[in-house]
C-alpha cells in the first residue's frame, strides 16, 4: 500500500474590504438624505407655529420626510461604522 498523505488544511481568504469608494458614496448618498428629513422639521415646525398644530395637508409629507432622514442618518452610520465579518469558531488564532 501506498503512503497518501492527507491535503494540507485549506486557509481561509481574508474578509472582503469595503472600499474607500463605497464608504464616501454611503455617506454622499446619507447626506442627501438628510435634506428631506430638515425640510419636514422645518415645514412640520413652521405649520405648528403658525397654527398650534400640523396640517392634515402637509402630515404625511413630515412624516415621510422624516423616515427619510431616519433612513439618511442609518446609512451614514453604517458607512462610517463598516461591516464587520461574522467569526468563526475555526479561524480564531
Amino acid at each position: 500500500m501506498s503512503n497518501i498523505e492527507p491535503p494540507p488544511p485549506l486557509s481561509l481568504p481574508p474578509p472582503n474590504q469595503r472600499g474607500g469608494c463605497l464608504t464616501a458614496l454611503m455617506a454622499g448618498f446619507g447626506v442627501l438624505m438628510l435634506l428631506p428629513g430638515l425640510c419636514a422639521l422645518l415645514f412640520g415646525g413652521m405649520s405648528v407655529f403658525e397654527d398650534g398644530r400640523i396640517a392634515s395637508d402637509i402630515a404625511p409629507l413630515v412624516f415621510l420626510g422624516l423616515v427619510v432622514g431616519i433612513g439618511g442618518v442609518a446609512l451614514i452610520w453604517a458607512a462610517i461604522k463598516g461591516r464587520k465579518a461574522p467569526t468563526h469558531p475555526g479561524t480564531l488564532p
